[in-house]
């Protein structure tokens, strides 16, 4: 690599690629490789569904295989 004069070094290459960091706080990976999230419909409107329904959704679950590839991509981006 030659050096410019008037820059630093390292200036000529390209920037590191950031992780989508929404993405960051709703997953989380497991130590198999897998995604694990949350379930949605458990912040409000409650009332109405039944117990047994929001102890299910308060268990994590695991990203589908089918948009696993697309989220790592944007999670170790």
């Amino acid at each position: 690599m030659t050096t410019n004069p008037g820059r630093e070094p390292g200036e000529d290459e390209m920037p590191k690629q950031k992780s989508k960091r929404a993405l960051r706080k709703r997953v989380r990976l497991t130590g198999t490789g897998r995604l694990r999230r949350y379930h949605a419909y458990k912040s409000h409107i409650l009332t109405k569904k039944h117990p047994k329904r929001k102890r299910h959704l308060r268990k994590p679950a695991l990203v589908s295989h089918a948009d696993e590839r697309r989220l790592k991509r944007l999670l170790m981006a």
